[in-house]
């Protein structure tokens, strides 16, 4: 009987203590007022920088995908050429061939364009290059020597490794045509077209043949007018027929002047 009461009174005691410890020394402690306020606004400020910094990579991704779409994409004509990237030469070897071709200004501005070869010593162009107005369109002439070949290719077999490279530039207004402006301007010059030379039979009788002769019959009259003075308005070729009857006629009235002189005089 007497250990039963010891150790009720023992346990007694220490549920007294533990009912007498401070509620601050509990082994589960609540966070502060102050520390968790500030935790959300902590991880709400982490927040907004990772979406600001997700935003500005995408606005950078997207603009280095846009530039690199852009610079895949062809760059816009303002030229139109017939024929489209070829030059056309009869095979004439031993002999200077022409060839044409027609260049039109499909932009809503003028354009200068200008001929570049990369066999300048046995190629020219005229012209080497002009400014077009927006819708005008021209017929340049190329001139080319045709070296012997070394073994007796056909013409359909014979290959050249010419090429014409033909350079566009927009400019303000009618102006004349400057090649140094394509080098100052270099960052706004295009690259029209490459153009790679064909050689045809000129004993054979075909459509790129006709095309090619009708072509550069039109760049000779175009050329021939513009040697041409201009007319002045009026003139024309005065007829002998028309000189006699007007020196008749100022014969008359001389000679009634003088007539009527002589009877005042008497």
């Amino acid at each position: 009987m007497a250990l039963d009461q010891d150790r009720a009174e023992g346990d007694h005691k220490k549920l007294w203590s533990h009912l007498k410890m401070p509620f601050w020394q509990s082994t589960v402690s609540s966070p502060s007022p102050a520390t968790s306020s500030a935790a959300p606004a902590s991880s709400f400020q982490q927040n907004q920088s990772a979406h600001l910094d997700h935003q500005l990579s995408d606005h950078h991704s997207a603009s280095a995908v846009a530039a690199m779409a852009k610079s895949l994409l062809p760059s816009r004509r303002r030229l139109r050429l017939d024929p489209p990237n070829k030059l056309f030469f009869p095979y004439e070897p031993g002999k200077q061939v022409r060839s044409a071709i027609e260049i039109k200004n499909v932009s809503k501005t003028h354009v200068a364009f200008k001929f570049q070869t990369t066999a300048p010593k046995s190629c020219y162009m005229r012209p080497p290059g002009s400014v077009l107005a927006p819708g005008e369109n021209i017929i340049a002439t190329v001139f080319k020597f045709v070296e012997p070949p070394e073994s007796d290719d056909k013409p359909a077999n014979l290959k050249s490794i010419v090429k014409f490279k033909i350079l566009s530039l927009k400019v303000h207004g009618q102006m004349d045509y400057v090649p140094e402006l394509f080098d100052e301007l270099r960052d706004q010059v295009t690259v029209e077209k490459i153009l790679r030379v064909v050689f045809l039979d000129p004993e054979q009788s075909t459509h790129l043949i006709e095309k090619l002769k009708r072509q550069l019959a039109e760049a000779e009259a175009a050329l021939e007018s513009q040697k041409k003075p201009p007319e002045e308005p009026g003139a024309g070729p005065v007829k002998e027929g028309l000189v006699i009857d007007e020196w008749k006629e100022r014969r008359e009235r001389y000679l009634a002047q003088q007539h009527v002189e002589g009877v005042d005089s008497v």
